[in-house]
């Protein structure tokens, strides 16, 4: 079997932060999401990866590298536009060749793995096999309707009336019978050739397709409180361990990871707190659900439940809560001697004060 994740697409949802990088290395507990779905299809057993990339192809790249550091091997392959997912499986078609083969979302995350699935897939090899989940409201998603057997029956696209609370959630298993769907369907309204297209143009032709039940922790990290929930639901899991240096007058209770290299100085950590590499974390409040990223600096300051991307440094904010800090970047003082707010702030950019 092989691997096809798709990491390409705007990430127009998670703007400012994806103007400058790809939504799919947004790091939830200091790692990030594309690499969470790697390593659960490696735990498959799947080590020959396609990765699709857009835009934002040197970054992803140059994040996974040939894809030895995670026990795989890494193709990439250029989609110039968002064509539809359907598209990708096309574009991908030399490199999977007649292979059965998973298809991935690069922004889900899905703690718990698939290898239960994979296996059904593995054992019963229907053309097709959809990852599913039941949801509260199926009418936000694509939803699978089956029958009495478990086969699939029908895709509707968020329902209005949904006759299944089954919502797909963006891994799929297929059998080379996809090719020939994706060859036989037309783009949709929307100028995409679209994988449900696809799924249905096999179940329309009488193929076995089948749905798999996901029953673990899901979420598509596709908005910026996604990706803070995600962050906390990860952090509940952590163990302590401390690699990097804390001093005596310091205070840690609770799970907290320290990386080598991070020092903390006269600092109460309340866990779950992840600090990463080579940051500082001094006369300061961090905790609970916190991600603190690598080479950072937090100084005189009290954060909980946010992530803090590498080289940000935060001074003197006394109450900082639910929040993402990008990249590099600097909260702090004003540098003026009047007491007065200075932002730069850029566009989609959401910035909530207390009053």
């Amino acid at each position: 079997m092989k691997a096809l994740v798709l990491s390409g697409g705007a990430g127009t949802r998670l703007r400012p932060f994806s103007y400058s990088m790809p939504k799919q290395l947004i790091p939830i507990m200091n790692k990030p999401v594309l690499v969470y779905a790697l390593e659960n299809i490696v735990e498959l057993g799947v080590t020959d990866i396609a990765v699709i990339v857009g835009d934002w192809a040197p970054a992803i790249e140059e994040a996974l590298g040939d894809g030895s550091s995670l026990g795989a091997r890494i193709t990439y392959i250029q989609q110039d536009k968002p064509l539809g997912l359907a598209h990708c499986v096309e574009l991908a078609r030399p490199f999977l060749g007649d292979d059965d083969f998973v298809m991935y979302l690069g922004d889900n995350m899905l703690p718990q793995g698939i290898g239960e699935i994979a296996e059904e897939f593995r054992v019963q090899r229907p053309a097709a096999q959809v990852v599913v989940c039941k949801v509260p409201d199926p009418r936000a998603f694509g939803v699978a309707e089956l029958d009495a057997d478990g086969a699939v029956t029908a895709l509707v696209e968020k329902p209005q009336q949904p006759r299944s609370d089954l919502a797909l959630i963006g891994v799929y298993f297929f059998t080379s019978a996809i090719h020939e769907s994706v060859a036989a369907i037309e783009p949709s309204a929307r100028g995409e050739l679209e994988i449900t297209d696809a799924i249905q143009w096999l179940v329309t032709q009488g193929a076995d397709v089948r749905a798999g039940e996901y029953d673990g922790y899901w979420k598509d990290t596709g908005q910026a409180d996604d990706v803070l929930e995600c962050n906390r639901r990860l952090l509940g899991e952590l163990a302590t361990r401390i690699d990097g240096d804390v001093d005596g007058t310091s205070e840690l209770i609770g799970p907290v990871v320290i990386e080598p290299g991070a020092r903390v100085v006269r600092s109460r950590i309340v866990g779950p707190v992840i600090i990463g590499a080579g940051t500082l974390v001094e006369d300061s409040r961090i905790g609970p659900d916190a991600s603190i990223g690598s080479d950072c600096v937090l100084r005189a300051t009290q954060l909980a439940d946010s992530i803090v991307m590498a080289g940000a440094s935060i001074t003197q904010v006394p109450g900082l809560h639910g929040s993402l800090i990008g990249r590099s970047a600097r909260v702090g003082p004003s540098d003026h001697a009047e007491a007065h707010h200075r932002l730069m702030v850029g566009d989609h950019t959401r910035v909530e004060v207390a009053a």
